[in-house]
């Protein structure tokens, strides 16, 4: 059974008089445990599509199920909890906050959750730190990190609420390639491992060759859907 499920998919977006199709009518489901590219040109619809995958915006028409749930059945305030229950977000630009060390921001989600014990919280933090290979970073502040370390940090933060779906958008793009090649091959272990599934939006053709699938929009449509062995 698919995790998530999106049906003839439409987001228009108005400016002044004149109305612009982001997305028009997409289909697109997406096994547990995919590691997959959402590729195409900028102006394609790859950002709406995300925004609307992580339920930080709302399709003109059409349908989004999570596992079995149509987000369409949800009000404002549940949709807000079901994201901030079962979506993750890697950026580009890491996110951190500043004055919490590495540990308190991986903390950071299960905080705002409250569904678990302070110790809880803290052990749970610590495996994924440890996970991503920044064990001995925990009470660093992400000024004392260099990119690289900051974008492991913030997978880690992913992970912590073990998500339905991760989505990370253009991830590699302020890291050096060596530094990109590492954290790629850092969330296909977590891929394999975790099962976690991987939903990324990229320009960067090292994303796109490790992912098992590759998705191309085009004018809000998809053009093509290729799947590797």
């Amino acid at each position: 059974m698919a995790i998530l499920k999106l049906s003839k998919i439409r987001r228009i977006y108005r400016k002044g008089d004149n109305e612009v199709v982001a997305l028009s009518g997409l289909d697109l489901e997406v096994e547990k445990g995919e590691f997959t590219a959402v590729v195409g040109p900028s102006g394609s619809g790859k950002t709406t599509l995300l925004n609307i995958i992580g339920c930080l915006d709302s399709p003109t028409s059409g349908e989004v199920v999570y596992d079995g749930t149509p987000l369409k059945a949800l009000g404002e305030k549940a949709l807000a909890d079901y994201r901030k229950r079962h979506v993750s977000f890697v950026f580009q630009s890491y996110n951190l906050i500043p004055v919490l060390t590495v540990r308190e921001n991986v903390e950071l989600p299960l905080v705002i959750e409250k569904r678990l014990k302070p110790a809880e919280i803290k052990a749970r933090a610590l495996e994924v730190i440890a996970e991503v290979g920044l064990a001995d970073k925990a009470d660093r502040f992400p000024r004392e990190l260099s990119g690289g370390q900051e974008q492991r940090v913030a997978i880690a933060r992913a992970l912590v609420k073990e998500p339905y779906v991760i989505l990370a958008d253009e991830p590699t793009a302020n890291l050096d390639s060596h530094t990109a090649e590492e954290i790629v091959e850092l969330m296909r272990k977590v891929n394999a491992e975790r099962k976690t599934t991987f939903i990324f939006s990229t320009h960067d053709k090292l994303v796109m060759q490790h992912a098992r699938r590759v998705v191309t929009i085009r004018d809000g449509e998809l053009v093509s859907d290729e799947r590797k062995e």
